[in-house]
């Protein structure tokens, strides 16, 4: 590993930070309290609601918080997924899987302003261009956190979770001392079949969860990356107890499961642990909680999201001028900036628009680290890693094999299970993946600009060797993944797709399940066909011509001996 891939970007300034704040950060990217549970409940019913959230930590939760420890502690990067994809799937790969999940971020980032002035809007009402300037207020206030640099970021997140922490224990404590009905009755929601009680809330359940790469998007700033992969384990049970409890304490002592919502006249939420036991006044301060809850997510993701692009700069991948730092407090203020701007434009969606473009990204994410963990494997072997005291997955092999199989598979239920329009989203986005890493390699030309001898560029296409291929690949896989969602999506909502898309779009693409069926259908025989042919083209013209091996092999040769000399 080079002193780059250990220590991230130079110029970056190194803050000393210690385990609680890497823990508060990591609660504030993934949780900041419970909301969001909420919608579960109605959903898939109390019981099995609850059964999940004992689930999800394992087989979810758990897994991934595991292969993010083992590769910050192998590769602690600025930079996270990127560089962890890049140095185990190649230059192509890291340039998607660096996408998906900088975009990923930056979509959510307007999510959570949205959020808060949601829930400022019950105390004061509001006109739309009041809530506007309201949002604006906030993206201005947490950016200048940012700018600060990351260690008043973990303060802010150390103090914000803590009052989050404090709000939920209460309303767990409250709700445990007012026992009154039982929880898990009716274990499901009756109205529906099993596939029907699973399919929204696994989709919920994971959005709930995500977001325990993001901490490792910050590790070149951090003096002792090490502290990351520890603040993982910590953080992950509080999370998983942290949604538990109050939900258990919430339905043990209110009841009405089926009314349980985020938003509604009658909605019913732990809010009303507190009303109801305590009195409105209680109510008022956990709504306060609510709003600082989703600041926090909002301050450390302007963190974590302005580190990847920074980073794909720096690598020549991206625009040149995202890699700027600040001249005193040395973070990457353009970046930060430019993100600050973009969510100011995004907060004007509405909450399902930012969901639907955000939720394919984050799964393809995940499916992409799990590839990354297992192939890195092969190139740090465990033993060298033992040997430097490198956090690795326990259980040997068995352990490896289900802390990456069991979070891709969930991965790819909840791709088809996220509903018709979800899916199909998704592919917007990867078309704009693909297109964008094309442009930037063409224009700013990547690794071969600093590295020319490891990362030559082919003539006859100005991309990477290999290039083609890996893109014909990616066509192969968005192709097929198209035609099974063909399949599964009507054996899945065949039945009541027609009447639901048309009632819940009204007009448009989206209100048309069968057009949205015929789109994966035929979209996916086209894609296979054109994968398979650029791949074959790929293989044809990506060897290299002898004189281009001879020539690499005499840099190598004049590098050796040049280390040998010194």
């Amino acid at each position: 590993m080079s002193d780059n891939q250990v220590h991230g970007v130079a110029g970056l300034k190194k803050h000393k930070i210690k385990i609680p704040g890497i823990v508060f950060m990591i609660y504030c990217l993934v949780a900041a309290g419970a909301f969001g549970i909420e919608e579960m409940i109605p959903i898939s019913g109390p019981g099995l609601t609850l059964l999940m959230l004992v689930l999800f930590p394992i087989f979810w939760a758990f897994p991934i918080s595991e292969m993010v420890a083992e590769l910050g502690s192998v590769l602690p990067s600025e930079g996270g997924a990127y560089v962890w994809a890049r140095e185990g799937l190649g230059e192509f790969w890291g340039w998607q899987v660096g996408f998906w999940g900088t975009i990923g971020t930056w979509l959510q980032q307007a999510m959570y302003v949205v959020l808060v002035v949601g829930y400022m809007e019950k105390f004061i009402p509001m006109t739309p261009v009041t809530a506007y300037v309201f949002k604006i207020l906030i993206i201005i206030l947490f950016t200048a956190i940012n700018l600060l640099g990351i260690k008043e970021v973990s303060r802010v997140s150390t103090v914000l979770s803590i009052a989050v922490i404090i709000g939920f224990s209460v309303v767990a404590i409250v709700g445990f001392l007012n026992w009154q009905y039982n929880p898990i009755v009716p274990f499901m929601n009756g109205e529906k079949d099993i596939v029907g009680n699973l399919g929204g809330s696994v989709c919920i359940a994971i959005w709930m969860y995500c977001g325990y790469e993001c901490m490792s998007n910050v590790a070149g700033e951090v003096e002792d990356p090490q502290v990351i992969p520890k603040g993982l384990i910590i953080a992950m049970p509080l999370i998983a107890l942290s949604y538990f409890l109050p939900t258990l304490a919430g339905l043990a002592s209110v009841g009405q499961w089926e009314n349980w919502a985020t938003e509604g006249e009658n909605a019913v939420g732990y809010m009303d642990v507190l009303i109801q036991h305590l009195g409105p006044a209680f109510g008022i301060a956990f709504m306060v909680i609510a709003i600082l809850s989703q600041c926090s997510i909002f301050n450390a993701y302007i963190a974590s999201g302005s580190r990847g692009f920074f980073v794909m700069a720096d690598d020549h991948l991206f625009p040149r001028f995202m890699v700027k730092v600040s001249k005193k407090r040395k973070v990457p203020a353009v970046s930060i900036l430019i993100m600050a701007f973009f969510t100011i434009l995004l907060c004007q969606w509405d909450f399902t628009t930012l969901v639907m473009a955000t939720t394919p990204l984050m799964l393809y994410l995940y499916m992409a680290i799990a590839v990354a963990t297992r192939r890195l494997r092969k190139k740090y072997p465990v033993e060298e890693r033992k040997a430097k005291g490198l956090f690795v997955i326990p259980g040997g092999r068995l352990g490896l094999h289900f802390m990456t199989a069991s979070p891709f598979l969930i991965s790819i239920i909840a791709l088809y299970v996220n509903g018709t329009e979800y899916f199909i989203s998704g592919f917007l986005m990867l078309a704009v993946s693909l297109a964008g890493y094309l442009v930037c390699k063409w224009i700013y030309g990547g690794l071969s600009i600093e590295d020319p001898v490891n990362h030559p560029l082919n003539p006859k296409t100005k991309l990477a060797f290999g290039d083609m291929m890996q893109i014909g690949v990616y066509l192969t896989l968005c192709g097929f993944v198209a035609l099974l969602g063909s399949v599964f999506l009507y054996l899945y909502e065949g039945e009541w797709g027609e009447s639901y898309y048309l009632e819940e779009y009204g007009c448009g693409f989206f209100s048309n399940f069968w057009g949205m069926l015929d789109t994966c259908r035929i979209g996916g025989i086209l894609l296979l066909a054109a994968g398979i042919i650029v791949y074959f083209i790929g293989k044809k013209i990506e060897v290299p011509t002898q004189k281009e091996q001879d020539t690499r092999e005499s840099i190598h040769y004049i590098d050796d001996l040049s280390g040998e000399i010194k």
